[in-house]
């Protein structure tokens, strides 16, 4: 490693938008650095979601480093289809790591970054590179938990909608056998015992990779009465890691005995930074114009934001909708939380350089103090049509003619449609109403193509299938092909942090990205819950120490009944939201990043010595 500069790969798992955001943060930090290192990231995820850090000088590489979890709809699993994807990448696990580990010698990588993609550190480990696991989670948990007992009652039931209505068809939920799952969780554990440091981000689960004890599976870990961790988890996550008991290194093919010993440690929240001017009118104005919002809406005391983001749902408009529509103007393409003690390692009260001082060459650990096609019409007088988005509890009774799994990337890839049918789209079918009056619009993530609205038989190319895209195919002469009055769609560019720093209230689905950056922001939240995703339960506690969350079930959300749950998170959120738009409740992420790139960076020079 020269003295002035470090080269880092930096592996970032495909699956979600939550992977992709932090890992172009901490890159945007690292190259922030003077001197600034050399970073190359890795992923499967397209390279427009790591723009920010591209544009500072990151390298980006497409591979196919990590399996998906097949995800029919947002906050739908398909178990099955999981393990098949899961059991066929397992089958090329040895060869990509001889190419990763080649290409590592290549670019003469000085260290190895993964968020959450195992492989990583097996090629690191084979390449005799450290390799720093940045993560709340790993996959080895999130594959184990496919065991669940429980079913997914969801899919049983059944809708019938009248006209143009998309139909959903998933597979029945069956639970997998620990005999079937835990021969190949044992190999996506293996790979995470090769990683040599964890930096251990807000929202965390247990990482069993890392911390002897709690083990795996899983299903251990939930108490089914109450659906959340037991206690003994909770305080798990409450304590410092570094001062668990690890389990020991994994050394190198041909060196018996690594410079360092494993160490785990708490690591600041990674998330984007919204624009400097965002919170003054003419910032406001700059975000509400590229969306279309016309002026007299843009006043913040007179009027409330939802921003919905999930990609792909399919929303009928309420029977007593106003007709008029908002269309955006900005081009397209791509019951609430428990209370939890607060985790010592996550106030922060130190930076992370003094972390690192715990940390000698010789493999001492002291407690560290780091806390810190062809497509369906996207609009008709009753549905509108929102890519990507959690399905319905709901199903048709006639079959999807498309049986592809529709694998999660970022963003949702869109489950290519035949006969007319969009299946991966869900069905919200309004009983209630949407916002709670009308001082409220409604901001929808995830629709293309809101210049090309009213668009005759247009088909995807290759961009929209890396996006969620879905253009319009209206009916011929319909004049009321149209979304609900206040409701506007934002571009596909959006930046997400500026949107979420303008709106009142969000509703999507637990994420990292999403729930970062509503505690960043302020922002209360609504979500709908996935509840095969046993990372869920960290973030749940995130939300509740540090945010507002409230809950909303699968019935009220697909029945378009959203109005009592937005007007209770904005009752108990405004008050902290208003704040931060006045200065208050700003912590210095920039800083705190800056000292987690500074450790990194360090750290690695360290292990080179």
């Amino acid at each position: 490693m020269p003295s002035d500069s470090a080269c880092f790969a930096f592996y970032c798992s495909g699956h979600g938008y939550g992977h992709a955001t932090r890992v172009s943060a901490l890159t945007s930090h690292l190259l922030s650095l003077h001197p600034p290192p050399t970073v190359h990231i890795v992923s499967s995820a397209p390279k427009h979601v790591f723009s920010d850090s591209v544009a500072l000088g990151a390298f980006y590489r497409y591979a196919e480093i990590d399996p998906v979890v097949v995800q029919p709809l947002a906050y739908r699993v398909d178990r099955q289809k999981s393990v098949r994807v899961l059991r066929s990448f397992l089958d090329q696990k040895d060869q990509k790591v001889d190419e990763e580990s080649r290409w590592l010698q290549d670019i003469e990588a000085d260290c190895v970054l993964s968020d959450a993609v195992f492989l990583g550190f097996l090629a690191a480990n084979k390449a005799q590179l450290p390799s720093i696991l940045v993560t709340n989670f790993t996959f080895d948990s999130v594959y184990s938990y496919l065991s669940a007992s429980f079913i997914d009652q969801s899919r049983s039931r059944q809708h019938h909608s009248s006209s143009l209505t998309s139909h959903i068809e998933t597979e029945p939920d069956t639970s997998i056998s620990a005999e079937e799952l835990d021969p190949l969780v044992s190999q996506i554990f293996d790979g995470y015992r090769h990683a040599d440091l964890l930096l251990r981000l807000p929202g965390a689960i247990p990482i069993p990779a890392f911390a002897a004890k709690p083990q795996l599976p899983a299903t251990d870990w939930i108490d089914s009465a109450t659906g959340t961790f037991h206690i003994p988890i909770i305080s798990h996550l409450t304590e410092d890691p570094a001062a668990y008991t690890l389990h020991t290194s994994i050394p190198f093919p041909s060196i018996p005995l690594k410079p360092k010993a494993r160490a785990a440690l708490s690591a600041p929240l990674l998330v984007r930074l919204p624009s400097h001017d965002i919170y003054t009118p003419a910032g406001r104005s700059r975000v509400l114009d590229s969306i279309g919002v016309p002026n007299q809406l843009h006043d913040p005391s007179t009027t409330k934001i939802l921003v919905v983001s999930f990609g792909g749902q399919v929303i009928h408009r309420p029977a007593h909708s106003r007709t008029s529509s908002r269309l955006g103007s900005g081009t397209i393409t791509p019951s609430g939380t428990e209370n939890y003690p607060q985790p010592s390692g996550d106030s922060f009260p130190t930076t992370l350089r003094q972390s690192l001082t715990a940390l000698d060459l010789t493999g001492k650990k002291h407690p560290s103090a780091l806390h810190p096609l062809r497509i369906p019409r996207i609009s008709t007088p009753s549905h509108i049509y929102i890519p990507g988005a959690p399905s319905p509890a709901s199903k048709a009774t006639m079959a999807s003619s498309s049986s592809s799994p529709v694998f999660q990337t970022i963003p949702p890839t869109p489950t290519l449609v035949q006969d007319g049918f969009q299946s991966n789209a869900a069905v919200i079918e309004p009983e209630g109403q949407f916002v709670p009056d009308s001082s409220w619009i409604v901001i929808v993530c995830g629709v293309s193509e809101s210049k090309g609205w009213h668009a005759r038989g247009r088909t995807l190319d290759s961009d929209d299938l890396s996006g969620p895209n879905i253009a319009s195919d209206a009916a011929d002469g319909c004049e009321d092909d149209e979304l609900p009055e206040g409701f506007y769609i934002a571009p596909k560019n959006i930046y997400m942090p500026d949107l979420m720093a303008i709106g009142d209230v969000l509703l999507g689905k637990l994420g990292y990205g999403t729930v970062s950056e509503c505690v960043e922001s302020c922002t209360p939240f609504v979500y709908v819950s996935r509840p095969l995703f046993v990372e869920e339960h960290g973030l749940r506690i995130l939300l509740s120490r540090e945010g507002v969350g409230v809950e909303m079930d699968h019935e009220e959300y697909e029945a378009g009944n959203w109005a009592g749950k937005i007007a209770e998170a904005w009752q108990k959120g405004s008050k902290r939201k208003l704040e931060r738009r006045n200065g208050q409740h700003a912590e210095d992420r920039k800083e705190q990043g800056r000292e987690m790139a500074e450790f990194i960076v360090e750290w690695t020079r360290k292990w080179a010595q």
